[in-house]
């Protein structure tokens, strides 16, 4: 199923919207899927105000036409010119090469806050012994990211689909 997103009315001459295959929600053809990957560009696409035409794939079904796109039927896959690029991680920094502002890259000195929790708790959760040291690396861990995001609340900002500043607050998330 294909559809138009952002600004196709709204392109200027000459200008082509990209192409853009990700998957279909299992059972409904013409709903977006859960693929990640896929929502990643998508997210990416839409924030930088890219416009774009969907195609949703049946990955249980892959159409001929998207094997020839895709060999290996992986979503999500992008055309660039006219050459089909696949991998979020590849498609996003085109993406961001292509489209700068704004920029979405994460600045280098932030880009490991927090990146040992995941390992700290696996650490944790499989521990067997209570005095292992484990629980109080996590909560160091967890310590040291509450810290960080206190004393750098100005580098999360963001602005809004609305055009409004505001800084994502952990209270209002708690408890998911």
């Amino acid at each position: 199923m294909e559809k138009d997103h952002f600004l196709l009315p709204n392109l200027s001459q000459g200008e082509m919207a990209l192409e853009i295959c990700v998957k279909a929600a299992a059972g409904a053809p013409d709903v977006l899927g859960d693929c990640p990957f896929c929502q990643r560009v998508l997210l990416t696409l839409e924030e930088k105000k890219v416009p774009y035409k969907l195609h949703l794939v049946n990955l249980s079904d892959k159409p001929q036409w998207f094997l020839e796109i895709s060999p290996e039927g992986k979503v999500p896959v992008v055309k660039f010119d006219d050459k089909w690029v696949a991998d979020s991680d590849v498609i996003v920094g085109i993406v961001e090469d292509k489209y700068p502002e704004p920029s979405l890259k994460t600045p280098p000195e932030l880009a490991s806050v927090g990146s040992k929790i995941f390992g700290a708790f696996i650490t944790f959760f499989k521990s067997k012994h209570v005095s292992d040291g484990s629980e109080q690396a996590l909560v160091n861990e967890l310590t040291a990211l509450d810290e960080h995001l206190k004393g750098h609340a100005k580098d999360y900002r963001y602005r809004s689909s609305f055009g409004t500043e505001a800084v994502p607050s952990p209270d209002r998330s708690w408890p998911f």
